[in-house]
């Protein structure tokens, strides 16, 4: 069954006059070129051709489902062809690869038609893809033939597509869903792409990672991708990332291709730890922060480990030892519990430096490192702070 309107096809041959702009939104130039002198509104002289299209036309389009409410066809139509033409899917030459979008807003899902069904079937490389906001899903439609199709052209994306251009992964062409890909939303646009990297590799090494740019200012999009080398991670690092505020925005964080995932039973006290971790990262990546003379680390110590005179002062000397080998070590402060009273950033270490220098060169030395069988975090700390003795920042 052909889902493309009818009024539609009686209004498709006023793209085809050079010059002119279709008249309604998701109308585009068909493969029915006019005769040089036709006159206006008159039928296309090619029936064959027509009936050529026609007869293509289930291998030439591609559903997309998923669609966001402002979505419209002309909308569709610009984004598509626009990626097409930047992953290097068009094969049929020059110009637009998409000829016609319909659209069910009810159900947000939009029929895409191609000028040829190789382009039909790159399109199904962008499975996945980021559009106004959301993934979307590229899936062949109903009325798909797959052994007419085969006689057609292609039924598989060419392997040379660029689809990190687009922020996909190869792993994902050919309708084939990387289902450890995580999907990262939200990021405020002045983040760098090492800031993004350290912020998700807070769980682990990562396997892949690509914060998705314009083309034409080389600027933040505001989102990105990531695979984890440990894929036992990947829900962990979405629930604890999912709605964790960055300035002005929320990040949404969950896997590519469906909603977030809950975590495991038997990863809940890891889930926990990730979340202290995340807000330590914050600290770090809020909007002016700099780099300071004062390191803060954190899962070095245990209170329990501070209350002996004895073993307070080996964790002082360690800390000494450790945190001089990057610089002129000024300051070591560790504070300890005290008895029936609140003491605050129990449970940290805080190395002040007599140079931004020699600061950098001990987070960058120290961060990750295992003290203890914990994996050390180190933040930059504000110097104000540290002076008056305030640890709980």
């Amino acid at each position: 069954m052909d889902l493309v309107r009818p009024h539609l096809e009686t209004f498709s041959f006023l793209g085809q006059i050079p010059g002119t702009t279709p008249a309604i939104p998701g109308m585009f130039p068909t493969m029915f070129p006019l005769a040089t002198g036709q006159p206006f509104g008159a039928l296309p002289v090619m029936p064959v051709q027509a009936m050529t299209q026609q007869a293509t036309r289930h291998a030439r389009r591609v559903y997309v489902g998923g669609l966001p409410p402002t979505a419209n066809e002309q909308s569709v139509a610009t984004f598509f062809s626009q990626v097409m033409a930047a992953i290097g899917g068009n094969t049929a030459g020059p110009g637009d690869a998409v000829v016609n979008v319909y659209i069910n807003h009810e159900k947000k899902f939009a029929f895409v038609e191609m000028r040829s069904v190789e382009e039909a079937s790159n399109a199904m490389a962008l499975d996945g893809i980021i559009f106004e906001g959301a993934p979307v899903k590229v899936r062949r439609p109903s009325d798909y033939n797959p052994s007419l199709a085969a006689t057609l052209g292609p039924s598989q994306p060419s392997p040379n597509l660029n689809l990190a251009a687009v922020g996909l992964t190869p792993g994902s062409a050919g309708g084939l869903e990387g289902p450890d890909r995580i999907f990262v939303g939200g990021l405020p646009y002045y983040f760098t792409e090492a800031q993004v990297r350290e912020l998700l590799e807070s769980f682990g090494p990562l396997r892949g990672f690509d914060l998705v740019k314009d083309r034409e200012t080389g600027n933040s999009k505001g989102y990105a991708f990531c695979v984890y080398q440990d894929l036992s991670v990947t829900d962990i690092a979405c629930a604890a990332l999912n709605g964790i505020k960055m300035g002005d925005k929320t990040l949404t964080v969950r896997r590519a291709n469906q909603g977030t995932n809950q975590p495991k039973p038997e990863q809940e006290s890891v889930l926990l730890h990730a979340q202290q971790q995340i807000a330590l990262q914050k600290l770090m990546l809020q909007p002016g922060a700099v780099s300071t003379k004062v390191l803060c680390l954190t899962q070095v110590v245990t209170p329990e480990e501070l209350i002996n005179d004895e073993d307070y002062e080996d964790i002082m000397e360690d800390m000494r030892g450790e945190g001089g080998k990057f610089g002129a070590l000024v300051n070591v402060v560790i504070p300890r519990p005290r008895p029936n009273e609140a003491a605050p950033g129990v449970g940290k270490v805080f190395l002040e430096y007599a140079d931004i220098e020699s600061a950098t060169k001990a987070r960058s030395g120290l961060n990750g490192r295992k003290f203890g069988g914990n994996q050390v975090i180190a933040v930059f700390y504000p110097e104000n702070k540290f002076a008056q003795g305030e640890y709980d920042a």
